[in-house]
């Protein structure tokens, strides 16, 4: 089976995936909210690390939980533990960043059966000199409640691997990406996504053994596609992966994205200090910012904009889960600042109750008009 069709494998059966290897290891699972959460931590105790996610169904399990002006993503994780389809979890932990995330945490917390339950307080002011300090701390609690809950003792040699295996899973990850800027890339944006969601689901390690081998391949791989226009994607949290495989049926490819499902989860690494529960928290405060945690817009700006240029970028996708307060807030500026560098923007506001055809149909007329001005 190529490395693709096993990613894809995977998400298809998520769930029969850490089942399988929970019962293979004797080990358990613990399930994360927010990409701010230290899996580094998590895996360093002997616990697999797995990212709550929804299904991408229209549900109606929640709405006596969390108001109505809750994102759509938040509430489709809660409907999945909810619906009982997280039921193999031992435990569950979010850190602080969103106030929607944190009512599917809460609502986790107080109704459906996970043994253990644990908060991270993340800083909201990153720039703080104060923020690195109160992360350390927590961290220290949490190490302290996952020893108690297991059994084990996190020693720093387990944190030294858990460190070298996550980095080494973001630098080849970045190797994939930088595929993406051929011309005509030999991994679609679609495939791409369905790496870094896979990413979040598995064993580092076995994902680490895969990447290596989708990097032996790519260098001869040739799609059987033109390119089309090269989208970028910006925006609120992003899994939809049969929304980006319908829009890259319509002449275009995603050669780039920054989300919290992609490139601002793994992009940034652990850098070594003595003390490794320190060195985790600088990189954390310090990775790519998400706008719920962080006012420093000329920092993400540059950066966004840095990789749009990097990725040769002919138009860009700006999205928002409904009723995503940061993100859209986000939303002017980064039109601005796309504009300023002549780089065509669509804003488009995602809700799994509106219909795949309306996203087509205003998708279609953007790359329409692209097209026209590339000719």
């Amino acid at each position: 089976m190529a490395v693709i069709e096993q990613f894809q494998e995977v998400l298809a059966k998520r769930h029969q995936y850490a089942k399988d290897w929970k019962a293979k290891h004797n080990r358990k699972v613990i399930g994360w909210l927010c990409s701010y959460a230290p899996v580094e931590i998590m895996y360093a105790s002997g616990m697999l690390p797995v990212r709550i996610l929804g299904s991408h169904e229209v549900q109606d399990v929640t709405d006596r939980y969390l108001f109505p002006t809750v994102c759509p993503f938040s509430r489709d994780a809660l409907a999945q533990g909810l619906k009982g389809r997280y039921d193999y979890l031992d435990g569950i932990t979010m850190a602080r960043t969103c106030s929607h995330v944190q009512g599917t945490f809460d609502n986790w917390k107080n109704y459906i059966p996970t043994p253990l339950k644990y908060y991270i307080w993340m800083p909201n002011h990153l720039q703080s000199p104060r923020a690195k300090p109160l992360l350390v701390q927590e961290y220290k609690s949490f190490v302290q409640a996952l020893e108690k809950f297991t059994g084990k003792k996190i020693t720093d040699q387990d944190l030294d691997k858990a460190i070298e295996l996550y980095n080494i899973n973001r630098k080849l990850m970045k190797q994939v990406y930088e595929f993406r800027k051929q011309e005509e890339p030999p991994i679609t944006g679609t495939e791409c996504m369905e790496m870094v969601v896979a990413s979040q689901l598995m064993d580092v390690a076995e994902h680490n053994k895969l990447l290596e081998q989708l990097l032996k391949e790519l260098p001869h791989r040739k799609l059987e596609r033109n390119a089309g226009v090269r989208l970028m994607m910006v925006g609120s949290e992003m899994d939809d992966i049969v929304f980006v495989k319908m829009m890259e049926t319509l002449n275009c490819t995603v050669v780039i994205d920054e989300h919290c499902t992609g490139s601002r989860y793994f992009w940034d690494e652990v850098k070594p200090e003595k003390d490794r529960l320190a060195a985790i928290a600088a990189r954390y405060i310090e990775r790519w910012p998400c706008p719920a945690v962080s006012a420093d817009f000329e920092t993400r700006g540059n950066r966004v904009l840095k990789h749009a240029k990097d990725w040769n970028v002919q138009g860009v996708l700006v999205y928002q889960q409904k009723f995503c307060d940061p993100h859209e807030f986000d939303i002017p500026w980064l039109l601005k600042n796309f504009k300023d560098n002549n780089i065509p923007t669509l804003v488009l506001e995602f809700d799994v109750t509106i219909p795949f055809g309306q996203f087509r149909t205003r998708i279609e007329a953007f790359l329409e008009m692209l097209e026209l001005e590339l000719v």
